[in-house]
Formats: C-alpha cells, structure tokens, sequence
C-alpha cells in the first residue's frame, strides 16, 4: 500500500485530536456518566477523554470486526469480558473507537447499549464515507488506510 493510500497518525496527533475532540464533546454540553470503550483501537482514546472530561467510569467492549488489512468477519463478534449492561443503565453514555469504517461494530455495540442508557453518543478518531453510522464527534474523516501508533505497522 502506497504513502498516498494511507493516513498516518503520529502520537502528537492523537494527542492534538484527543484533546480536540474533548474540548467539542464539553461546548456541546453533553456529560457522559461514563464511557465505553471498545477494544482494542477505542480503548486509549477513551482513556484520554475520560482524563480530559473528568469522567471515572469507564467500561469496555471487546469486538472483534476486521481479521487483518482490509480483511473482516462478515459480522462483528462480542468477545470476553461480556460488557454488563446493568453497569452502564440509566447513564449518559459516550462511545468510543479508533475509526468508523464501515459502521458495522458500532452499529452492533449501540444496539446492546441503546435499551439500557438514558443517551448514547460516540466519538471517533476517524470516520470513513462508506460508514453506516454517523458520529457525533470526528477527529478527521478519511477514505484512506489509517496506520495508529499503537499498531506497529
């Protein structure tokens, strides 16, 4: 895969977007009473904006979507630890996770939380085009490949 065909995202720029993205979600006026973090891309932005917003609970969903580069499952997969839906009933609840790509893992994880919570929102390092699920707060919208830090690519 060629420079041109990929988004690169350096530690500064995480930092830079985090920060960005807590600074929006706060002059929305919107409180979360926690955050669920899905695992693995979502978890260190969640981390930060947890630090950023003040917000103490934080939870996580692991789901397993894409299997390698441009490669997934035809359906996101709940893997262990089960999220208790009890835990985050009656909040106001942010979701977070490094890319909406296609849309299918958030899609899935809104849906086991959308009976439970008082509101749902979601944050997103990434957003693409093609996602069916259209978040509230975007760090940057992109149709390339993203490389994170945290991947080692």
């Amino acid at each position: 895969m060629g420079e041109s065909e990929r988004e690169i995202l350096t530690w500064e720029r995480f930092g830079r977007m985090s920060e960005d993205l807590a600074s929006r979600i706060a002059a929305d006026g919107f409180k979360p009473d926690a955050i669920l973090g899905i695992a693995r891309g979502g978890l260190l932005l969640a981390g930060a904006l947890a630090y950023s917003l003040g917000v103490k609970p934080v939870f996580l969903i692991n789901v397993e979507f894409y299997t390698g580069v441009e490669e997934h499952r035809s359906d996101p997969v709940i893997l262990p630890p089960q999220l208790q839906v009890g835990d985050i009933a009656d909040k106001r609840l942010l979701i977070v996770d490094d890319v909406a790509d296609t849309g299918a893992t958030l899609e899935t994880v809104q849906k086991i939380c959308q009976e439970a919570v008082l509101e749902v929102r979601t944050a997103v390092l990434y957003e693409k085009p093609i996602s069916t699920v259209r978040c509230e707060y975007v760090g940057a919208r992109t149709d390339r490949w993203i490389e994170f830090p945290w991947t080692g690519d």
